[in-house]
């Protein structure tokens, strides 16, 4: 190796690492590059701080974190990410896989550390649960996988209805993994499915207003950041129009979805903190196997099914992990 070579390669570990070397004292910086928007993810950002200060790491004593949101415009994410990468954060944790997916070719010597939906080997993120290797690990909770369980659970709810409907954001990578699932399971239980795309507050009006021409009695909803935002309006609209809906968090039932079923954020969010926080002290995130979390939660709001007529079996009910009423 060159001499210049052998510096410029010293320089850049001092830039990843300056707090665990210990070469500068200052105050190590965290990037949290999300494809939501602030007010929706408090609760998940309140879980990853928790799980940081356990780890040793308070936000404005000895660390800081610096929030770049994208809210929902995920073209805007790959420019986003760079410019975190510039500003040489020690740890850059992504929030959603969208996000995920923008920082892995953006660095591979910066760790990222991330909190999403869905399987990270399915989608790219890294080649082994339990080696990742490289630059990324993280954690993960069940999201693509639980979509068919989700409609299986509608049609337990509904079992007269004949045509569903299923809810994505077009945008999102996730999406061309969750709409053939979903399909394989409505021809399974004989059901129809209508397919409905939105990206914009505009799109999700018109999606919503041709269910019911469409002959839609149950709706899925593909879960995106862009809906979680949503949830309350989701909500309010489904009921609206007497279309019963299932979204993947609990957020949507306290919103006044009807049912939620799926894996959870929070604990993502937790164990990110934990990731992140053993990073600072000097391990390498390739030797931090991926947290895949196969907890499911089942929800349901009792008012909002009867303000649609509609009564939930016992079979359901015993099920649930909590009922909302």
């Amino acid at each position: 190796m060159q001499r210049r070579e052998f510096i410029a390669a010293l320089s850049g570990m001092a830039i990843v690492w300056p707090f665990v070397a210990g070469a500068q004292q200052v105050m190590p910086a965290i990037g949290l590059l999300s494809g939501a928007s602030s007010r929706d993810y408090a609760p998940m950002i309140a879980a990853f701080r928790i799980a940081l200060g356990e780890a040793g790491f308070v936000e404005g004593k000895n660390v800081k974190i610096e929030y770049v949101w994208a809210d929902e415009q995920y073209d805007r994410l790959p420019a986003l990410a760079a410019d975190l990468v510039r500003r040489q954060m020690q740890v850059i944790v992504a929030a959603t896989t969208p996000a995920a997916l923008a920082l892995k070719p953006a660095t591979t010597t910066i760790p990222v550390v991330f909190a999403i939906g869905g399987d990270p080997v399915r989608t790219g993120l890294v080649d082994s649960l339990n080696r990742p290797g490289g630059n990324l690990t993280g954690a993960a909770h069940i999201n693509v996988e639980t979509a068919p369980k989700r409609l299986e659970l509608m049609h337990e709810l509904m079992p007269n209805v004949k045509i569903a409907g299923l809810l994505v954001n077009p945008t999102n990578p996730l999406a061309k993994s969750v709409v053939p699932t979903v399909q394989a399971a409505a021809s399974s239980l004989g059901l129809e499915l209508q397919v409905v795309y939105a990206r914009s507050d505009e799109e999700l009006e018109a999606a919503f207003a041709s269910l019911p021409a469409s002959g839609v009695g149950a709706l899925v909803i593909g879960t995106d950041p862009f809906f979680t935002s949503r949830a309350e309006k989701l909500g309010a609209t489904s009921l609206r129009l007497a279309i019963p809906a299932i979204y993947q968090y609990r957020e949507f039932t306290a919103a006044g979805g009807v049912m939620s079923y799926g894996g959870s954020i929070i604990d993502s969010y937790r164990q990110a903190g934990l990731y992140v926080g053993r990073i600072l002290k000097g391990e390498k995130p390739g030797d931090l196997p991926v947290q895949l979390s196969t907890k499911v939660e089942l929800f349901f709001n009792l008012k909002t099914a009867e303000a649609l007529g509609l009564t939930v079996p016992l079979s359901l009910l015993g099920r649930a992990d909590e009922v909302i009423e």
